[in-house]
Parts: C-alpha cells; sequence; structure tokens
C-alpha cells in the first residue's frame, strides 16, 4: 500500500509541473543520476540536468506573462502523461504491477491534474505569482515524500484528486447552470 502511495505521490508531482520533478529525482540519486528513471536513463545526465534546468526555468520566468503562461500550459498538458508515467514507473521498483500499468495510470493522474490546472487559468485568467510558487513548492514536497514518506505524500496527492473531482463537479454545476439562464432569456 505504501507503493501505491508512493506513486501517486510522484504522479501528482508530474501533474503540476514537467522538470522539476525529473530533475529532482534524478538529484536525489546521488551518483546514479537517472539510471532509475525509463526512458531518460538512455540520455547523457549532463543533456537532461540542461534541459531540465532550463525547462523549470522557464517555467518560472515565462509565468509571469500570459502568453508565456499558456505556452507553458500547452506543453505541460501534452507532455505531463509521459512525465508521470516516467515518475510512477521510477518509483515503482519492488511491486509486482506490470510496469505499463503503473505507467498508464500515473500518466493518466497526472494529466487529470494538469486539466484541472488548465481549467483554473481559463475560470481566474492569470494564476498568481504566489500560486505558481506554491505549485513548486508543492511539488517538491511531493517527491521528496514519495521517496522518503509515501504515505504522506499519497495523502497530499488524494486530496489533489479530491480537489479535482471538486473543481470539475463546480465547472459543471456552473455550466448548467449558465446554460439554463441563456434558455430561460
Amino acid at each position: 500500500m505504501l507503493e501505491v502511495l508512493a506513486i501517486l505521490s510522484a504522479a501528482a508531482a508530474g501533474g503540476l509541473r514537467l522538470a522539476l520533478p525529473l530533475l529532482l529525482i534524478g538529484l536525489l540519486q546521488g551518483e546514479q543520476l537517472w539510471s532509475q528513471v525509463p526512458l531518460v536513463r538512455h540520455f547523457s545526465p549532463y543533456w537532461v540536468v540542461g534541459v531540465l534546468t532550463a525547462w523549470s526555468f522557464l517555467e518560472i520566468f515565462l509565468a509571469g506573462n500570459v502568453w508565456g503562461y499558456r505556452l507553458i500550459i500547452l506543453v505541460q498538458l501534452c507532455f505531463s502523461p509521459l512525465v508521470g508515467a516516467l515518475l510512477g514507473m521510477t518509483v515503482a521498483t519492488a511491486t509486482d504491477t506490470p510496469q505499463w500499468l503503473i505507467g498508464t495510470l500515473s500518466g493518466l493522474f497526472a494529466f487529470v491534474l494538469q486539466l484541472v490546472q488548465v481549467g483554473w487559468f481559463y475560470r481566474l485568467g492569470k494564476l498568481p505569482r504566489w500560486v505558481i510558487v506554491g505549485q513548486d513548492i508543492l511539488c517538491m514536497l511531493l517527491i521528496l515524500f514519495a521517496l522518503k514518506a509515501p504515505k504522506q505524500g499519497g495523502l497530499i496527492a488524494l486530496l489533489l484528486l479530491w480537489l479535482a473531482v471538486r473543481s470539475a463537479k463546480d465547472w459543471q454545476q456552473r455550466y448548467r447552470r449558465s446554460r439554463h439562464r441563456r434558455r430561460s432569456s
């Protein structure tokens, strides 16, 4: 059960950010770097560090501009299932569950969280800077918890899933009310 919670925690981190959780997983593995991460282990560690660091900085600095944030959200929406799958498979080392199943479920979980972020972006316009910094901190905590305290990380991931479901339900109710008002008018 702890491994499932660790997988959820890592996948949730992949649903919040792309490069930061992968960078943190690699750096926390010490000299092995990305030897445990599928797909990434085939590339030179120097290139991986450079690309992940550059994208992490782009996620931070482009978030201040509305068009930059739209670009970031589009890229995150496309690649969050892949990053979530990679992170989930990396954390799941001692399970008998097939890797493809872990990757699929982790990728879907990351995609759902990313879809909710897109929904909040289009609902609120530009997200405040403190929310973006909070996402980065939460992303780092989720990776640390996935590796060191899976119970706490999994509970945070389940809380994020609950918030995602509540948000989707709220948006659906608002849509139905607005559609009902248009018909009444």
